[in-house]
């Protein structure tokens, strides 16, 4: 029925059109936004209390200070503070996050509302942009190097130079309202279809081609450009970056965000836009118990992924067309095999460059501190990966041609293995929020679309004046449930085909 669906769709249509087609689609409607019009309020200083109940609670409450918090040395001070009963000596960031007091904001929101998010990923970026087309400016922080994008990661080796996508591949789209964010990305030559042949590589080189719909999208030149250009354009949206945000503290009606005791700015709301063990240390002693709660019943696998660069184009099975992507089945050592130089500049003269993936179940058993690992195990993953690569294409063992370019790298919180199946998680009292992809799946449409149901669930709390909080709590309490896919993520439409193809072969 899918695919009598998909093959129905005329090449003239947008991706829009593309999606409204589908019934299950047709019902919801496309993002609407509006400028935000906010009354006027003077911004308040904070005093603090402990509830007299077994959990205490850290209210923030109106009183005039002339429109700034206090500070000293960048850091905000008062007199009336009561010393934090949560912080560092705690034995474990479990047992902070729910023994930490709870954030109270009972004030109303300034006339001209400032945004912080942290993670500059897709739910990230497409927040940012969600907040500025309801009229409210945001700033990003995230702590890329080389560029914005999180697991849309490209990266170049000079002098050849070699590119590598290391880690988003591709992706499809099923929904209306990101149907149309990817439209506009295709109008501004910020992505383009990929047109190359990927498929199922059975162990022993039998390759079964997938359809070529749904239609499968790349960034120009790689993810991250995607990333990058996504901003550009925006007159309300600051970004700073590498900047890696390591404490967050309410004080004087704001939270002021910070990187090793540097003073990073002050915000009427905050956005968690990253996931792993950076953000549960983070909310470890936020005072956001609630969100720290849910964040640590999130599960995320660990894979491996091979940049390897060949002189020449590998071996491909008899019979086979020459593919630009394979999800490689029966291989504990290898999930996805992708050649960049084909997908992104179609060239058979140069060097191809190939982005190889572990299974979740090779990462787990093989898994270390991505931030320093030891070179016997890198060693050992690079020679599994290549043996793997080796048997999926049904070569004679040792007859693999050997890499004059390669790098392996652990991505120890790859993919979410469960879900709350909700689009965001918003704590109104403590004015905090919780966007990104594990909230919904494991792709960059469910990270678009939480990015965007966030920004617009925090418009229309900012637009309240923070009055009524109990009708914005959302995700609070919800529970998580496992959820399916490939090794490198879900992709709409084309999981179902791949069923498909495993049951008429």
């Amino acid at each position: 029925m899918v695919s009598q669906l998909l093959s129905s769709v005329s090449p003239s249509k947008t991706m829009t059109d593309f999606v409204h087609s589908l019934p299950c689609m047709s019902s919801l409607s496309s993002l609407i936004v509006q400028p935000l019009k906010l009354q006027q309020n003077s911004l308040t200083s904070a005093t603090f209390s402990s509830s007299s109940s077994k959990s205490s609670t850290l209210i923030c409450s109106s009183k005039p200070n002339n429109g700034r918090a206090p500070m000293d040395g960048g850091r905000p001070v008062s007199r009336n503070r009561k010393k934090s009963s949560y912080g560092t000596s705690r034995r474990s960031i479990l047992k902070k996050s729910f023994t930490q007091e709870q954030v109270n904001f009972s004030f109303p929101v300034t006339h001209d509302p400032h945004v912080g998010i942290i993670g500059g990923g897709m739910a990230g970026l497409v927040c940012a942009l969600s907040l500025e087309k309801r009229g409210i400016k945001s700033t990003v922080f995230d702590t890329g190097n080389h560029g914005l994008g999180g697991r849309m990661g490209t990266r170049k080796i000079d002098p050849q130079p070699l590119i590598f996508d290391h880690a988003a591949q591709f992706f499809t789209v099923s929904d209306p309202r990101f149907a149309e964010l990817v439209d506009n990305w295709l109008e501004n030559g910020l992505i383009r279809q990929w047109q190359g042949t990927i498929g199922e590589l059975e162990v022993g080189g039998q390759f079964v081609p997938l359809p070529s719909l749904p239609p499968k999208y790349i960034g120009i030149n790689g993810m991250r450009p995607l990333a990058d250009a996504l901003l550009s354009q925006t007159r309300m949206v600051s970004v700073v970056r590498p900047c890696w945000i390591s404490r967050l503290e309410p004080f004087n009606g704001m939270w002021h965000l910070s990187e090793n005791g540097k003073p990073c700015g002050q915000f009427d709301v905050i956005v968690i836009a990253h996931n792993g063990k950076c953000a549960n240390r983070l909310l470890a002693s936020s005072g956001l118990p609630l969100i720290a709660r849910q964040m640590k019943k999130l599960e995320l696998s660990s894979i491996w992924a091979l940049l390897a660069a060949f002189e020449d184009p590998l071996t491909i099975p008899s019979g086979a067309p020459p593919f630009e992507g394979a999800f490689v089945k029966g291989v504990d050592s290898v999930s996805w095999m992708g050649n960049n130089t084909m997908k992104l500049f179609s060239e058979n003269n140069s060097p191809h460059c190939w982005t190889i993936f572990s299974t979740a179940a090779f990462g787990k058993k093989n898994k270390v501190p991505q931030e320093n690992i030891p070179r016997a195990t890198a060693e050992k993953v690079e020679t599994a990966m290549l043996e793997g690569v080796e048997a999926a294409l049904g070569l004679p063992k040792g007859s693999l041609q050997k890499p004059f370019y390669s790098r392996v790298q652990l991505w120890g919180a790859a993919l979410p293995t469960n879900s709350p199946g909700i689009p965001c998680i918003f704590d109104p009292n403590g004015r905090a929020g919780i966007c990104g992809d594990w909230l919904l799946g494991s792709n960059l449409e469910s990270a678009a679309l939480s990015g965007m149901a966030l920004a617009n669930h925090i418009g229309d709390y900012l637009q309240s004046c923070g009055g009524r909080p109990e009708e914005f709590a959302v995700g609070l309490d919800n529970e998580f449930h496992s959820i399916e896919g490939h090794d490198i993520g879900q992709f709409s439409g084309l999981d179902m085909e791949s069923k498909q193809l495993q049951h008429f072969n």
